[in-house]
């Protein structure tokens, strides 16, 4: 673990279960910043006080776990830990859909919260960097403008056709739809035939 303390939300509503959760946290690398023992004080204390990780219990007043879990991780993205009596495939997808990293079995021990936590904060990590990744890759999708299909180009002024039937020159389609920026220069054809002097005066040259 970090030798900084890991700063932890509880979410417990059994008075007995969250005092047996702090009496084992005492000393560890964990640090209750706060105590909850409902989901919706859960789900405010996680926005004021951004915890590193949530211990969170399922069956709760007011808001249960999961639902709690799936608001924590809409507004403020922490990773959770739910803390179950039981374990069932049907409460895994649901947790897993709700944005849970690892899950415990109660009474937890020291040494399971803190794999269970371990495992939850390299998870949100690793979603985190997924969703950042995600978002540029987004954002340079919406950026790439790309020319593609058949260009109706004009035989003799060599404009473009666009969609809606306009004709628009060579250097504004490209701006328009592409990342490029034209740079107007002279190709040696178009010198000869537009600068015949200055060809001829760097022949005789």
């Amino acid at each position: 673990m970090s030798e900084r303390n890991i700063r932890l939300v509880v979410a417990e509503d059994d008075f007995l279960v969250a005092e047996e959760i702090k009496r084992l946290l005492r000393g560890s690398n964990f640090a209750i910043a706060g105590e909850a023992g409902d989901g919706q004080e859960a789900l405010r204390l996680v926005e004021e006080l951004k915890p590193d990780a949530v211990l969170m219990d399922i069956r709760m007043p007011v808001m249960d776990g999961l639902t709690a879990a799936l608001r924590i991780t809409e507004k403020q993205p922490t990773p959770i830990v739910i803390m179950t009596a039981y374990e069932s495939e049907e409460l895994v997808r649901q947790a897993s859909e709700a944005g849970v990293a690892s899950f415990l079995t109660k009474p937890p021990a020291l040494a399971e919260i803190e794999r269970a936590i371990t495992i939850a904060l390299a998870r949100h990590a690793d979603l985190m960097e997924l969703r950042r990744v995600n978002q540029e890759l987004r954002q340079a999708l919406a950026e790439i403008k790309t020319l593609r299909g058949i260009l109706p180009i004009c035989s003799f002024c060599k404009k473009i056709r666009t969609p809606d039937g306009q004709w628009e020159d060579v250097a504004t389609h490209i701006l328009k739809h592409t990342e490029a920026r034209p740079s107007h220069g002279l190709c040696p054809d178009c010198y000869k035939k537009h600068y015949p002097e200055l060809q001829d005066n760097k022949e005789k040259k």
